[in-house]
């Protein structure tokens, strides 16, 4: 017995050793050996060999689900005004002017059949559809029933995801949050200086990095002349929690977030010994002008770390950007816009929340392929004159949005999680009543 305790203790080492040469210490300096770009290289190989060979076993048999990545209806793109302009022209018996037909009814009607099958809300909290199948059980559609080589090839890749992928990443996981943890609080017993900050910086950036090892993550950064400076306030789309490690790799954030227990409170009291973090107890997140008071204080201080903040409020799917919150852009200070987007191929990051518990998503992201995404920092922005926070919060929202190839939605992302507001069924009725009132106007004169 003390054998075979000797022998797993041996091993133990070695394992360590390895992950820690190979792994830690190439990515507390910044460095890369190279490992993960030519795993993801084989990975687009063999995910291109599966798709040929689905779409060959598609046509040998029918019967075989073909994946879509577009939605089950085709919705028009058109105005109210333009489409029910196409009604009436349509009608035998339409009135003239702008007099209400009854015709103008089918155009409701068609929209409420098209959101009970097919709404633009719900569809943002559900995983982005593949084009192809990329060998993970959970977006499989007995794909790999198609050949005894695809069979294999999944088979094995099970084995490589669970048996090897999966401690590696357990591995870092731990050592990134204990590095987090440890060196915070060592780093919170220096008195306050230029010296302090410096480790501060050099402690999270080391443990953001740890961490996205731990994911296999390829990140590719655009237009780097554009990252966040001290004392303002860093805006992104919000897919996944790990949006925070994708962003602190390649620089130091102030988190703003409410105060959690467990865990996460030990690691959040440890970062903000060393770090001016924004953390607010569960009363303070309900009263709107603390949180902006303190947000305030913070952004007024240009020696201390960009705000990181979300202002959808929620995960989306990556598909598309949603309404952004008005608290953020109320508060002044300069806004650096990010956008990221994900490549579902490797791995779906998006979290959803009233589906999976925050355990079930890490295992899920830990036995993904990796996580591939490309990250834009776009030019900072102010608002301007004249221009409230709604409209400089949709002018931000639209360039990210633009800028990452997602959709630009005018809805609000809590909609998962309420009922619709009366303000959104009052904005269509108005619509509908001011275009017969100018259409009758027209008609008069």
């Amino acid at each position: 017995m003390e054998g075979a305790w000797e022998i797993a203790f041996v091993l133990f080492q070695v394992w360590l050793s390895i992950v820690v040469g190979l792994i830690v210490l190439p990515a507390m300096f910044g460095v890369s050996l190279g490992f993960t770009d030519i795993y993801i290289k084989v990975l687009v190989k063999t995910l291109e060999w599966a798709t040929l060979r689905i779409q060959r076993g598609q046509k040998e048999q029918p019967t075989l689900p073909s994946q879509s990545a577009n939605g089950i209806i085709e919705k028009d793109d058109g105005s109210m005004e333009e489409e029910i302009g196409e009604l009436r022209r349509s009608h035998p018996k339409n009135l003239a002017g702008g007099d209400f037909t009854m015709c103008d009814a089918f155009y409701f009607c068609k929209k409420g059949i098209e959101n009970i099958v097919e709404d633009q809300v719900t569809q943002r909290f559900t995983s982005e559809e593949l084009a192809s199948w990329n060998l993970l059980t959970r977006t499989n559609n007995n794909f790999r029933y198609i050949s005894v080589r695809l069979t294999i090839i999944w088979g094995l890749g099970v084995f490589i995801r669970y048996c090897i992928l999966l401690p590696l990443r357990i591995t870092l996981a731990v050592i990134g949050l204990s590095w987090l943890v440890i060196g915070t609080t060592l780093v919170g017993l220096l008195p306050s200086s230029n010296a302090k900050n410096w480790l501060s910086d050099l402690v999270h950036i080391t443990c953001y990095r740890i961490c996205a090892r731990g994911l296999s993550a390829t990140i590719r950064y655009h237009n780097k002349e554009n990252r966040p400076k001290k004392g303002g306030i860093c805006v992104a789309n919000h897919t996944s929690p790990i949006d925070i490690v994708i962003l602190a790799n390649d620089g130091c954030y102030a988190m703003v977030g409410q105060v959690h227990g467990g865990l996460m409170g030990v690691i959040q009291r440890s970062m903000v010994r060393s770090c001016p973090h924004v953390w607010f107890e569960r009363s303070e997140m309900k009263d709107r002008h603390a949180v902006a008071k303190r947000l305030k204080d913070h952004i007024a201080d240009k020696t201390k770390l960009p705000i990181l903040i979300f202002p959808e409020g929620t995960c989306i799917n990556n598909t598309s950007v949603m309404m952004f919150k008005k608290g953020s852009f109320e508060i002044g200070g300069t806004i650096y816009p990010v956008a990221i987007k994900y490549d579902p191929q490797f791995g779906d990051a998006f979290w959803n929340s009233a589906k999976n518990n925050m355990v079930s998503y890490l295992l899920r992201m830990m036995t993904s392929w990796a996580i591939v995404c490309n990250m834009w920092y776009l030019p900072p922005m102010t608002r301007q004159d004249g221009e409230d926070a709604v409209q400089f919060a949709n002018r931000v929202k639209s360039a990210i949005a633009h800028q990452g190839g997602l959709v630009d939605l005018s809805w609000d992302g809590g909609l998962k999680r309420e009922k619709v507001k009366e303000s959104f069924k009052e904005e269509q009725q108005k619509m509908y009543s001011s275009m017969i009132v100018v259409n009758m106007n027209e008609s008069l004169n």
